[in-house]
């Protein structure tokens, strides 16, 4: 932070943390009052699973700048229910939940994958006979892609029913995502959260009226390619968030990340494209309320 985070004439909305996590458990009154200072004066606090919504609820009744959206994680599919849409229909009905989410796909850790792990298969080792472990592992692959684009889907139908916007967690399934959501196109809107895509993959949802949001990762030494892209998105198409407890930014990096990092994400992009930070706080807030509609408390 700054010299001018107490004096800020502007305000910052941070898109995606989840306060719910034992990370917060300790100081989060703290972590509230160092995100005020920094100008982030409303923040979403995501769920992962229906009891992590049941406290990002709790949380938005608690703190009047913290608002909750509901949903299940993909990659907490195998333990959850067959049915989300019931438990998650009911929780909408608190006014503070402001948008379902997160949901989507992640194929990056598959259980074939962690099957190859255990026995450290080699793929030089083509010529030998798989595995009765590993033919299950596949079988389990397809069923966990399966459950996932399930409760996604239903997830979407619901935020459909409900008039709300959608979260929408991707990775390593860009396609299969993008085919799931395109049947919805003009019924909700969804925000590629931590994007980390190309610019191309971001222009192709940007065209289905998506929005994208960006991350500490625009401040990492790698992260160049994504902050180029959020150089170039346009301006009303982005929002940004830390996705708290992961992900800070530098300088914190090792560290835990809080919503007051929000800021310099902020401040990352506003270099990158060359404007004033008041220019991208200004923008991204007015997108967010856009969005989430927080006047539904």
């Amino acid at each position: 932070m700054n010299s001018q985070q107490s004096t800020l004439s502007y305000e910052l909305v941070e898109t995606h943390a989840h306060l719910d996590y034992p990370d917060f458990a300790n100081d989060l009154d703290d972590v509230l009052r160092r995100a005020a200072d920094a100008g982030v004066t409303r923040i979403i606090t995501v769920g992962t699973s229906v009891e992590s919504s049941r406290r990002a609820i709790d949380l938005a009744e608690k703190y009047p700048a913290v608002y909750a959206a509901i949903g299940v994680h993909p990659t907490y599919v195998e333990e959850a229910e067959e049915d989300v849409f019931t438990p998650l229909r009911e929780l909408a009905k608190n006014p503070h939940v402001v948008a379902i989410g997160e949901t989507g796909l992640d194929y990056h850790r598959l259980p074939s994958e962690k099957v190859a792990k255990e026995t450290q298969v080699q793929v030089m080792s083509a010529l030998r006979t798989e595995t009765d472990e590993e033919i299950e592992a596949q079988i389990r692959d397809g069923a966990y892609k399966s459950k996932q684009a399930s409760l996604f889907q239903q997830q979407l139908d619901l935020a459909v029913e409900l008039g709300l916007n959608a979260v929408i967690h991707q990775r390593d399934a860009w396609e299969d995502t993008v085919k799931i959501m395109q049947p919805y196109t003009g019924k909700l809107r969804g925000v590629f959260h931590c994007f980390g895509g190309s610019l191309d993959q971001a222009n192709e949802v940007l065209a289905l009226d998506h929005l994208v949001s960006f991350t500490g990762i625009v401040t990492f030494k790698n992260g160049a390619a994504v902050r180029e892209v959020a150089a170039q998105v346009p301006l009303w198409k982005f929002m940004v968030e830390t996705d708290c407890p992961y992900l800070a930014p530098v300088p914190f990096r090792g560290k835990r990340s809080e919503p007051a990092h929000t800021r310099i994400v902020a401040e990352t992009i506003a270099a990158a494209r060359q404007v004033p930070l008041k220019e991208i706080a200004e923008t991204t807030t007015e997108t967010a309320e856009k969005f989430f509609r927080f006047n539904r408390t």
